[in-house]
C-alpha cells in the first residue's frame, strides 16, 4: 500500500472548508479540524483523516448528528456544570466543556464537566493537554457504542471508554495518558483492516467464546453483535482482564450517571427497527489546578524527575530505550512538523470523493 504525504495547511484548509460545506460554522469547523489533525500530528491514525468522512461527514448527511452545535449547561455550580450537546459536534462540545472546567478551576482549584447528547469527540488526550498546557492535572473520559464484552461474557456490553490524564511536567513535552480500556481500538482494527492485517489472538471474542483475528471479519462480526473487544488484559482472568473490565465500567457510570444520559446498549446507534439514531455519548471533564497546591514549577520539576528517572531504568536485553506517556506522540510530532500528514491507498481515495461531491475544485492532491 502506498503513503503520500500532504502538507499540514493544505490539508487544515481542506478539512475546515470540508466541514464547512456540511453546514457546520467556519469557527467550530477550525476545532473541528483542529482535534482530527491532532491525532494524526500525534500519530494516532486510527483517530485522524481516516474518520473524517465515516465518523463526521457522513452522519451529518445521515442526520444523526447536528453540524450546528447547540451548547447548553444545565446546571451549573461554582465547581461542576452539567452540558446538553444536542448531539452537536463533539469536537466543540469537548473543548468548551474543558475550557469551562479549567475556568472553575482557576477560581476554586478544580472544576468538573459532566456532558450528555453530545457525539464522537475525537481523541480525548487533545482535551487532557488543554488542562496541562493550562497548569492543571486533566482527566477526561466518554462512553462509546458497545464494543467490550465483560469478563467471563461475550456480548458487546461497553464501549471502548478511554479514560485518559494529561499532567504537566518539565520536559518538552507533558505527560499524556490516552489509551482505551479495551486492549484495543475498534479504530486500530479500522486501520488494520485498511490494510488487510489481522489482529493479535486474545483481542476479540465471538459470541461462542472464541477469538477472532481478521480485522475486516471482526469489524462486520462487531455491527452484527457476534463478536466483542475484550478489556484490558485480554479474555478471562489470566492476565488480569477484569481490571480493564472495571475501569471501563467507572468510565461509563461517571459517562452517564452524573448527567443523566445514555449508557451500554442506548448508544448502539439504532432504534428498535434498526433505523440510525443519534449516539448520545456522554463525557466527563475535570480540571485540577495545581497552583492551589504548590507552586507550578515545583510540581513539574517533580513529575519531570518521576518520568526521567522512569526512563532511565535498567533497560529489558533488546531494547535501549524507555517511553513515558506522550513522548512517542511528541517525536512523532517533532518528524511529521515538515513532512506533512501521511495518507494511505483508502484515505486518498475517500478524500478524492469528498473534494469532488463538494465541488472543493480549488485542492489538488500531491498524490494525484
Amino acid at each position: 500500500m502506498g503513503y503520500a504525504h500532504i502538507p499540514w495547511d493544505m490539508i487544515e484548509k481542506f478539512v475546515v472548508d470540508a466541514f464547512c460545506k456540511y453546514g457546520v460554522p467556519r469557527d467550530d469547523a477550525l476545532v473541528c479540524a483542529d482535534v482530527l489533525l491532532e491525532s494524526d500530528r500525534r500519530g494516532i491514525e486510527s483517530h485522524g483523516l481516516n474518520r473524517l468522512k465515516p465518523f463526521y461527514l457522513d452522519r451529518i448527511e445521515e442526520k444523526i448528528q447536528n453540524p450546528v452545535t447547540s451548547f447548553e449547561i444545565v446546571k451549573d455550580g461554582p465547581t461542576t456544570a452539567v452540558v446538553d450537546g444536542h448531539d452537536g459536534m463533539g469536537q466543540v462540545i469537548g473543548k468548551r466543556s474543558m475550557e469551562l472546567a479549567i475556568g472553575k478551576a482557576k477560581k476554586l482549584g478544580m472544576g468538573m464537566v459532566a456532558v450528555r447528547n453530545s457525539t464522537h469527540y475525537g481523541i480525548a488526550g487533545y482535551y487532557t493537554s488543554m488542562a496541562s498546557q493550562a497548569g492543571c492535572v486533566g482527566i477526561t473520559g466518554t462512553n462509546t457504542r458497545p464494543s467490550i464484552a465483560p469478563t467471563f461474557g461475550v456480548e458487546n456490553m461497553l464501549g471502548t471508554n478511554p479514560l485518559t490524564f494529561g499532567i504537566p511536567t518539565d520536559d518538552p513535552f507533558d505527560f499524556s495518558l490516552d489509551c482505551a480500556t479495551s486492549i484495543i481500538q475498534r479504530g486500530k482494527i479500522e486501520t488494520l483492516a485498511r490494510k488487510d492485517m489481522s489482529a493479535p489472538p486474545g483481542m476479540v471474542i465471538t459470541d461462542d467464546g472464541s477469538t477472532l483475528t481478521d480485522a475486516k471479519s471482526i469489524l462486520a462480526a462487531l455491527v452484527k453483535g457476534k463478536a466483542a473487544l475484550t478489556p484490558l488484559g485480554g479474555i478471562g482472568e489470566e492476565l488480569a482482564g477484569y481490571k480493564g473490565f472495571g475501569y471501563a465500567a467507572v468510565v461509563e457510570i461517571l459517562s452517564a450517571a452524573l448527567q443523566d444520559g445514555a449508557y451500554l446498549k442506548q448508544l448502539n446507534g439504532v432504534d428498535a427497527d434498526g433505523n440510525k439514531r443519534p449516539y448520545h455519548v456522554g463525557h466527563f471533564f475535570i480540571a485540577i489546578d495545581v497552583e492551589a497546591f504548590l507552586p507550578l514549577a515545583a510540581f513539574r520539576k517533580t513529575a519531570g524527575d518521576i518520568l526521567r528517572a522512569l526512563r532511565n531504568s535498567k533497560k529489558a536485553p533488546g531494547h535501549d530505550r524507555i517511553y513515558t506517556a506522550g513522548e512517542k506522540e511528541y517525536l512523532t510530532r517533532l518528524e511529521r512538523k515538515n513532512t506533512g500528514v501521511p495518507v494511505n491507498d483508502s484515505i486518498q481515495k475517500e478524500l478524492i470523493t469528498v473534494r469532488d461531491e463538494l465541488g472543493l475544485t480549488q485542492y489538488r492532491f500531491p498524490f494525484e
